[in-house]
C-alpha cells in the first residue's frame, strides 16, 4: 500500500507498452533513459514499475500531439521535429 492507504499499482513492461503505445522492446530501451522512473521491483518475469510513477513521466516528457514527442526520441534526446500544420 501507498503512504495514502490506497494499493499502489503496478505494471510490467506490457502494460507499460500498452500506457506508451510502444513496443516492450521500446519499454526497455526507454527504461534506459536516465529520466525514467525506476522500477519498484525487478522480477524473475522482469521489471515493475509504479503505474503513478509511469504515468507523470508521460506528463511531463511526453509532447501534446503536433509537438516534438520526447518518448520518441533516440539515446541521445534528438527529438523529431511537429510536422508543419
Amino acid at each position: 500500500m501507498c503512504m495514502d492507504g490506497k494499493p499502489m499499482r503496478l505494471a510490467g513492461a506490457h502494460e507499460v507498452r500498452e500506457l506508451l503505445g510502444v513496443s516492450r522492446q521500446r519499454v526497455y530501451q526507454l527504461a534506459a533513459r536516465p529520466d525514467f522512473p525506476e522500477p519498484v521491483a525487478i522480477l524473475a518475469q522482469g521489471k515493475v514499475w509504479a503505474v503513478d510513477d509511469i504515468e507523470q513521466w508521460i506528463a511531463d516528457y511526453r509532447a501534446p500531439s503536433g509537438e516534438a514527442d520526447l518518448v520518441g526520441a533516440g539515446a541521445g534526446g534528438v527529438t523529431r521535429p511537429a510536422e508543419p500544420g
